[in-house]
């Protein structure tokens, strides 16, 4: 058997093993463990191979696992090699066609609907023919430069000699996917991890020197960290249910030099959490709410052939549930920030008009980020005052 065999006979071990009930990489990272013959290359080729097979959605359940996963192969990537060489030369020679002229080579449709089953879910904006597609492809690394280092931190990069694409904001960097930005830029303070989409929620926020403001599902801090860097005088509260996330974002803070904030767990939740405010109020709140994530699953593909449709109201409810207890603690002339990565209406648009039936807020500006034109995460931010 060649090395070439054996890379897809692992993929198929490990695609038959999986079940979806953790993420694909930490998987992928249990299984190497278990086989610690298998080098770098090796490692990193079956990964490949195993993402393949899942970029494809529910395209081609009819073929056995093998074949779908030389298809996706061919699909998703766009220059010759040595696995398609090995394994279907005649599909290699063909690899860096048009996406449409590739799908004709193949025994079955590439349809939309194949790619990503829940279309008809999408909310208003997102073009469900473009989106679909854009799984087949892995999101890239995106950078936040802080402190007006770009310069500093492009000499890095051409020293490494890492292409990358700086966007007109001039702090926005897109990476290829895999770069070890924090080896290339090992001084943290001179930038942050954020893809694309989530730096463009920062857009809605509007803070002003010595406003209170209240990142309420925190979680790792990315929002509150933009917001600081926007505003640094923000009388800063951040909470979030997990105290072991509220750890892990102080250290983020910390390596960030983002100072004077309050943290608090707290179950937004819970039937008394709003007694448990007190009588605060904010000049702004932030609510990156709990969702599906399906807006990122083209860093996560496994998660579409995990995913069941009924869960999409399962997030929404837990959304509304949330807005319901955050919503009174916005003041009068205040702003509530209302983010997802989520592509489901249900979960935006749905959640946007609840906001508004239980309160005296208003949208006024926002709504679909639509990442998957460069390269990003699809988000949906809203902001809403009163």
């Amino acid at each position: 058997m060649t090395r070439w065999e054996n890379y897809l006979a692992s993929a198929e071990k490990i695609i038959g093993a999986y079940q979806g009930s953790l993420p694909l990489h930490h998987f992928l990272k249990s299984f190497f463990k278990e086989h610690p013959y298998m080098g770098g290359r090796d490692r990193r080729w079956i990964s490949q191979l195993v993402y393949h097979y899942f970029r494809l959605g529910n395209w081609g359940k009819n073929l056995s696992v093998s074949d779908r996963i030389i298809a996706g192969t061919f699909l998703c990537e766009n220059t010759p090699n040595d696995f398609l060489s090995a394994i279907r030369p005649a599909w290699n020679q063909q690899v860096a066609l048009p996406l449409a002229d590739k799908a004709t080579l193949l025994p079955e449709a590439v349809t939309p609907e194949a790619l990503f089953p829940f279309l008809p879910e999408l909310s208003e904006g997102i073009d469900p023919n473009v989106y679909a597609y854009t799984i087949l492809k892995q999101p890239r690394l995106f950078i936040r430069v802080r402190n007006n280092k770009l310069d500093k931190v492009l000499q890095l990069l051409d020293k490494a000699g890492i292409t990358y694409e700086v966007f007109a904001n001039r702090t926005t960097v897109a990476l290829p996917n895999g770069t070890k930005i924090e080896v290339i830029v090992p001084e943290k303070s001179w930038y942050e991890v954020q893809d694309a989409s989530s730096q463009q929620t920062g857009e809605l926020f509007h803070p002003k020197q010595q406003q209170r403001w209240w990142d309420c599902c925190a979680a790792s801090g990315g929002k509150s960290i933009l917001l600081k860097d926007q505003q640094p005088g923000v009388q800063l509260l951040v909470s979030d249910v997990r105290r072991s996330i509220l750890e892990n974002l102080q250290q983020r803070f910390a390596a960030a030099g983002v100072k004077n904030f309050e943290a608090r767990v707290a179950d937004l939740t819970a039937e008394n959490f709003p007694a448990s405010m007190g009588r605060q109020e904010f000049d702004g709140i932030i609510l990156d709410a709990p969702c599906s994530g399906s807006g990122t699953w083209g860093r996560t593909p496994e998660s579409i052939s995990f995913f069941k449709q009924p869960e999409i109201l399962k997030y929404q409810e837990l959304q509304k549930k949330i807005a319901h207890n955050v919503v009174p603690f916005v003041k009068k002339g205040g702003s509530l920030i209302y983010i997802t990565c989520s592509v489901f209406k249900q979960e935006n648009e749905e959640v946007v008009k609840y906001i508004e039936s239980i309160s005296e807020l208003r949208r006024q500006e926002g709504g679909v980020i639509a990442g998957y034109d460069k390269g990003a995460d699809t988000m949906y931010a809203v902001r809403f005052s009163r």
